[in-house]
């Protein structure tokens, strides 16, 4: 850092190089403001370098070796596949993460002539924010810092080698056998992911696959992936967590007693906390939650009325496109009126599984807690003719509504193609359609997204009773 930069004032200030922190700083530069936008670490954030870029292409790796091995479905059809060279995939997925990185981050710094890129571990304080000890003086700031993976409680854990995602996508050889400990996205789907590389898998968490989706859904997933050969202990609790040559064995207790489970590796996946230690936060008036997240208010204000937050920083929807999403309303706020309101009411959220698992709005316990006459439909994928002309039927589709207006409400599907599905789902809670409206629409024939119609169609009519593309 120059003395210019030093001495330089500031419209804003984003702490954070990541997708929230490019979103925040664009936004405001496109606006006329002069922004210093600070990393720390590779610019680029979690999302390009550790998280949805690298794991989702070792997942697509891992589905084209399963989808190989799952051809015999069709009747006169055998194919093989195998990993010839572990290394030059994972070359492959670091060539992909540099590239996004350069030209998605890098590369868009000199576009923005009121963007000033800093470096450096940075604090806040009064009028500004000290980066490297050098003060940095700007009239508002936003806080987009992302999140770490977290360390379960676990007695005996600070003894035994372990792994993150991070790690688990940097490994040089596959492992003979890994300990998946967590059911929430990340285990479910690196889990998935190392046992279609010739990984033998256990997953153990202490409630339920995907506790924030449906229990149709958790319990569908846990049958899948025991089809394809993972152990999925839920409901269990942790006694001990111990390590010897052979790798690490884990002491576990459930309603049937007590297990001991053997793994070569160990996985952590058990959650993310926000990066809000060591920034003089709440020294400067900026309250956290207790998970560590920033505490806003509904247009990313922090407590401190100078200071915004963004992103996974802020404790809640840990999704790339929520935080870029966030990180422009707070840009917008922070340079304005403070007249835009963050909305996640039609928030989609994806586990890349397979089948995928897709959700937008309220599940059935959430709309009862808010009040709602709830009704709801399933359909299994067994009556959805994408599905049986694929020879995959694994998978459900559910719908919440309200009983009394019959507005929808909430969607969950897993299904294979599921991903891809769901966008029609957050438009028609958006637009406040109604379960008859959705049954009623024109779909194409033979495609996963036809499912929700007849899920509609379930409210009302016995679909097996329907012709193909009839009602």
């Amino acid at each position: 850092m120059n003395l210019h930069e030093a001495n330089k004032s500031y419209d804003l200030a984003v702490i954070g190089a990541g997708s929230a922190g490019f979103s925040a700083a664009i936004t405001a530069a496109e606006e006329g403001a002069h922004v210093a936008l600070i990393g720390y670490g590779l610019i680029g954030g979690t999302c390009v370098n550790v998280g949805c870029v690298p794991s989702k292409t070792m997942i697509r790796a891992a589905e084209a070796l399963h989808i190989a091995h799952a051809a015999s479905r069709f009747p006169g059809i055998a194919a093989e596949a195998k990993i010839t060279d572990w290394k030059k995939l994972i070359a492959a997925k670091e060539a992909l993460v540099t590239t996004l990185r350069q030209k998605k981050y890098i590369d868009l710094l000199p576009e923005y002539e009121g963007v000033t890129y800093l470096e450096g571990k940075t604090e806040l304080c009064d009028g500004g924010v000290m980066v490297d000890g050098t003060f940095i003086k700007a009239a508002r700031i936003i806080v987009a810092t992302g999140s770490h993976s977290t360390v379960p409680p676990i007695p005996g854990i600070d003894r035994v080698a372990h792994l993150d995602s991070t790690q688990a996508l940097e490994l040089e050889a596959a492992p003979q056998s890994m300990l998946v400990i967590g059911g929430g996205v990340i285990g479910c789907e690196l889990g998935q992911m190392f046992s279609r590389t010739g990984v033998k898998v256990t997953i153990c968490c202490r409630s339920r696959l995907l506790p924030d989706m449906e229990p149709e859904i958790s319990a569908a997933l846990k049958s899948a992936l025991e089809l394809e050969g993972i152990t999925v202990c839920t409901g269990v609790g942790y006694q001990k967590i111990e390590q010897d040559e052979t790798g690490v064995k884990l002491t576990c207790k459930d309603k049937d007693g007590e297990h001991v489970i053997k793994a070569e590796k160990l996985l952590l996946a058990t959650g993310r906390r926000p990066n809000t230690d060591e920034m003089a936060l709440e020294d400067n008036g900026v309250e956290l939650l207790q998970n560590g997240g920033i505490k806003i208010d509904d247009r990313m204000r922090s407590t401190n009325p100078a200071v915004y937050a963004a992103g996974d920083v802020t404790g809640k929807d840990m999704f790339v496109y929520m935080a870029a999403y966030g990180a422009k309303l707070a840009a917008r706020n922070a340079m304005g009126s403070n007249d835009e309101i963050y909305d996640n009411r039609t928030m989609p959220a994806i586990v890349f599984t397979d089948p995928q698992v897709a959700s937008v709005g309220l599940t059935e316990q959430d709309a009862k807690k808010q009040g709602y006459a709830v009704k709801t439909s399933i359909i299994g994928l067994d009556n959805v003719p994408r599905a049986l002309a694929a020879r995959d039927t694994r998978g459900l589709m559910k719908l919440v509504a309200d009983e009394e207006t019959d507005k929808l409400l909430g969607v969950y599907i897993m299904a294979p193609e599921g991903a891809d599905s769901i966008q029609t789902a957050v438009l028609a809670i958006q637009y406040g359609m109604t379960a008859k409206e959705l049954g009623e629409t024109i779909f194409p024939y033979l495609t996963t997204v036809e499912g929700l119609k007849l899920a509609a169609q379930v409210f009302g009519k016995d679909v097996n009773k329907l012709s193909c593309c009839a009602g």
